[in-house]
C-alpha cells in the first residue's frame, strides 16, 4: 500500500474542502508546485492533484498550476477534475500526467471509459465517490442512486487501472476511513482499490493495512498532511515496512 498525498486546487491556490462543499476551502498555499514538490521530498511515489474548478465547470480550469507541478516534481501525478473527453485525456497524458482519473463520465459515459482504458492502457482510474454508498458526481454537487459497487463492477474487465474510491462524508473531516465501505467495494472487484477521504492520524493508516490482502492498495490523504496530524514520512514508512514486494508503476 502506498500513501498518496492530495493537491487540490482552486483558482490556482492548494486548498482543501470539507466534504466536498466548494464553500468550505481552507487555502493552505499559493503555489500548488510547492506543496507537490514538498511531499516529493517526504517520499512521495505518486501525487494525487484535482481541478476542483473543473470538477465543476467540467474541463480543465487549473492547467497552468498542474503544468508547473509536472516541472516541479519527478514523481508520477494523476490528475482528475473536469475529465469529460478522449481529448482531454490525450492533453494530460502528452504534457506529461501519469495517470488521469475520471469520474462523473463513469456514470454519464461508461463507453468513455473503455475507450480511454483501450487508447491509453495502464492510464486510466475511475473515481467514485460515495454518500451513504451511492455515487455522487459533477464536483459532489448531485448524488445518483446508483451504489458505488454496482458502478465499479461495470469497468471491470474494461482495462481500469485502478478504482479511487472516496467517502465524501469523511472527505476533509479527519475522522478515519470508511473501512467498512472500502473493504466491501475491494472484495467485490478485482481492480485495485485507492481509499480516500477521512484520515487524520497513522492509526488510520494501520486500520487500511489490512485491506491490502483484498485489493487496497493506497490511500489518498490530503488534510491531515497539511494540518500536520498525519507525519508523510512516518506513513510511507509504516507502509513499507508492511510491503513484501516494492510498488511499481505501469
Amino acid at each position: 500500500m502506498i500513501v498518496i498525498p492530495a493537491v487540490d486546487i482552486k483558482n490556482g491556490k492548494c486548498v482543501r474542502l470539507s466534504q466536498g462543499r466548494m464553500d468550505a476551502e481552507t487555502i493552505f498555499s499559493e503555489d500548488p508546485a510547492a506543496m507537490a514538490e514538498k511531499w516529493e521530498n517526504e517520499g512521495a511515489e505518486l501525487i494525487h492533484v484535482v481541478d476542483l474548478d473543473g470538477a465543476i465547470e467540467k474541463k480543465p480550469q487549473n492547467l497552468e498550476s498542474i503544468k508547473a507541478i509536472l516541472q516541479r516534481v519527478h514523481v508520477p501525478i494523476q490528475v482528475g477534475g473536469g475529465i469529460r473527453s478522449i481529448d482531454t485525456i490525450r492533453m494530460f497524458l502528452n504534457i506529461g500526467v501519469r495517470r488521469v482519473i475520471i469520474g462523473t463520465e463513469a456514470i454519464r459515459n461508461p463507453e468513455m471509459v473503455s475507450e480511454a482504458c483501450r487508447l491509453f492502457p495502464g492510464r486510466i482510474v475511475v473515481g467514485i465517490d460515495a454518500r451513504k454508498g451511492l455515487v455522487a458526481i459533477e464536483g459532489w454537487t448531485h448524488t445518483t442512486q446508483i451504489k458505488a459497487v454496482d458502478l465499479a463492477r461495470r469497468f471491470e474487465d474494461v482495462g481500469v487501472t485502478a478504482i479511487n474510491f472516496t467517502d465524501i462524508h469523511r472527505d476533509g473531516m479527519q475522522t478515519g476511513p470508511n473501512i467498512p465501505e472500502t473493504q466491501r467495494l475491494a472484495e467485490a472487484i478485482s481492480i485495485p482499490v485507492v481509499a480516500s477521504g477521512g484520515v487524520a492520524v497513522i492509526e488510520d493508516i494501520i486500520n487500511l493495512l489490512p485491506l491490502e490482502s483484498v485489493g487496497v492498495t493506497g490511500v489518498i490523504t490530503g488534510k491531515a498532511l497539511y494540518s500536520g496530524t498525519l507525519d508523510l514520512k512516518r506513513a510511507i514508512e509504516l507502509t513499507k515496512s508492511n510491503l513484501a514486494e516494492p510498488f511499481e508503476f505501469h
